[in-house]
């Protein structure tokens, strides 16, 4: 193992969008069990330090190629293709017309029928987002594309916590 390694070459996975879920997990179990700072302990503390250092950068990796917002952005900067979500908010207007209905829809709602609905439109649109992102990154290769489309899922994202604190308080 080397600390240099992408997340990809970490868990032995290709470098690609769509991963199997069960297969990182194994991958995780695997790699913890190797660097186990306890299997370390007669080696001295300074065996045990780098153990722990592997533990937490395998963790690092876990995170980021469990979930698929974050492994979209990570894929798309390994692409060059960086995602600068606090520079680049450019989104087209369809979009962003369409972000505005529902965050309307959020400010509007009066019980928690009503949110569930904005819930519903939100996860579907998180979805398509994401069946497009992987023909973007697995079969076209197009990084711009995906990295358009994972600054829209991190609007969805923004919005998905704003239905829930509204629907929190609706209960």
């Amino acid at each position: 193992m080397n600390l240099q390694s992408t997340d990809f070459e970490l868990f032995a996975v290709p470098p690609r969008f769509a991963q199997d879920a069960a297969q990182l997990d194994a991958r995780w179990k695997e790699l913890q069990r190797q660097v186990h700072p306890d299997k370390f302990a007669a080696q001295g503390a300074a065996a045990q330090r780098v153990a722990m250092q592997w533990s937490a950068r395998i963790n690092e990796a876990y995170r980021r190629l469990k979930d698929p917002l974050k492994r979209a952005a990570y894929l798309c900067e390994l692409n060059g293709a960086p995602i600068d979500a606090e520079s680049n908010t450019a989104m087209p207007a369809e979009f962003l017309m369409q972000q505005m209905e529902l965050r309307e829809a959020v400010d509007d709602a009066v019980d928690a029928a009503a949110m569930d609905e904005i819930g519903r439109q939100s996860a579907t649109l998180k979805r398509e987002m994401l069946l497009k992102l992987e023909q973007q990154m697995d079969a076209q290769h197009d990084w711009p594309a995906a990295a358009q489309t994972v600054r829209a899922l991190m609007f969805l994202d923004r919005l998905a916590g704003d239905i829930d604190r509204k629907r929190a308080t609706l209960e």
